[in-house]
């Protein structure tokens, strides 16, 4: 047999230096910065999928997963991908087409929520409250009694308002009236209090570089007995190969594990590491560290005349603040010059919010006095000009 030989191809060869990335100071809504212990367990050498010693390191994470979460959840597991990719495990494992799914709407996060749950089939059903605003109980309880709704689906931390949702009496109410309570953890996992098994959810999910102080790619999420049984009995298989839990649990639990897919061993010792600092700290004294490090922003931002858009302090984020854009300045290039100048990121609003706010990530390892010193005089040194 003859192949055809041809012409070589060089116009996408190009001739690149040595890395070189620059020392940005991420105060974002993520990515964060890694923790250097963090950079260094990523480092190491590969295993894998189904190594024995790395089985111990998927095993040891979990452990630690449970820990951070709060929760004695069997299956508690990591997600190969961002904190988007556990969203919808979490979404497309709980809804079956036809499904009534209320969703508590306050913000970006919760609109995604609505689009991936349309998308799996559900009839959603939706209750609004301003950006920066957060639901009531009795708003949820009237809401859910009115819907009858399989699944709740809320966020814990709204990301695009810098609004904490409460959630203390939800998991109550879902008992109540028989349904499922999915929570958005993304921005809190790690940085606020949260108590999964006391609080009743049944099924939440999060990302690894924002409070976790962990590059992005190997995400959280732990599944209750409720939601694990509903799982397990469902009448149609689960629309998505990759994420069906059904699937993965044959490859996170017991003794013998099934390939399923080739994890990321150099992401799970990043992730396992970050957790290892969780657990090293204490997860309470951990939460209690991000609400001192934005009380000490958001007094620093009163001091040089900026506010916060989500107005009572005990309904913001701890890792995450939205501040005002003082009239007549253009936010956009106040994030430039912080970026030029300073080598800090931070980022603006969006949608409803675009030109309002920044959004300013104090998150895991990036949660220090020096970083909230640093970024005030930069904001009154730009703001001055």
């Amino acid at each position: 047999m003859t192949i055809q030989a041809f012409p070589k191809n060089d116009l996408h060869k190009i001739e690149t230096g040595t890395l070189d990335v620059p020392p940005r100071l991420l105060l974002g809504p993520g990515p964060s910065n890694a923790h250097p212990r963090v950079l260094q367990a990523i480092g190491m050498r590969q295993l894998s999928h189904l190594d024995p010693a790395f089985i111990k390191i998927m095993n040891e994470t979990q452990e630690l997963l449970r820990y951070t979460w709060q929760t004695d959840n069997e299956l508690t597991l990591a997600i190969s991908g961002t904190g988007s990719a556990a969203m919808e495990t979490a979404v497309a494992n709980v809804v079956t087409p036809g499904d009534v799914v209320l969703v508590g709407v306050m913000g970006y996060f919760g609109e995604r929520l609505v689009e991936m749950a349309s998308r799996h089939g559900a009839d959603v059903r939706i209750i609004e409250k301003e950006w920066g605003d957060v639901f009531e109980p009795g708003e949820i309880y009237a809401a859910v009694e009115e819907n009858q709704p399989a699944v709740v689906m809320l966020v814990h931390a709204e990301t695009s308002t810098g609004a904490l949702q409460p959630l203390e009496d939800i998991g109550d109410i879902c008992r109540e009236f028989d349904c499922l309570l999915l929570v958005d953890c993304v921005t809190s996992l790690g940085a606020a209090p949260l108590y999964m098994d006391n609080w009743k959810i049944d099924i939440a999910y999060s990302c690894s570089q924002k409070g976790l102080s962990c590059p992005p790619g190997a995400s959280p999420l732990t599944v209750g007995s409720r939601a694990l049984e509903q799982i397990s009995k469902r009448y149609v298989k689960t629309d998505t190969w990759y994420l069906d839990l059904n699937l993965l649990k044959s490859y996170w639990l017991g003794d013998t594990r099934a390939y399923h897919h080739t994890m990321s061993s150099n992401m799970t010792y990043a992730l396992r590491e970050g957790l290892r600092l969780v657990a090293e700290e204490g997860v309470e004294n951990r939460w209690a560290r991000h609400r001192e490090m934005a009380e000490l922003f958001w007094a620093g931002l009163a001091d040089i005349g900026l506010s916060c858009h989500v107005a009572n302090p005990e309904l913001r984020i701890p890792s995450l603040t939205t501040v005002r854009v003082p009239e007549g300045v253009d936010a956009k290039a106040v994030a430039g010059r912080l970026l030029n100048e300073y080598n800090i990121e931070i980022a603006g609003g969006f949608s409803k919010l675009s030109g309002q706010v920044w959004r300013v990530g104090l998150m895991g390892y990036n949660s220090r006095p020096e970083n909230i010193m640093l970024l005030l005089a930069a904001f009154k040194e730009i703001l001055g000009r």
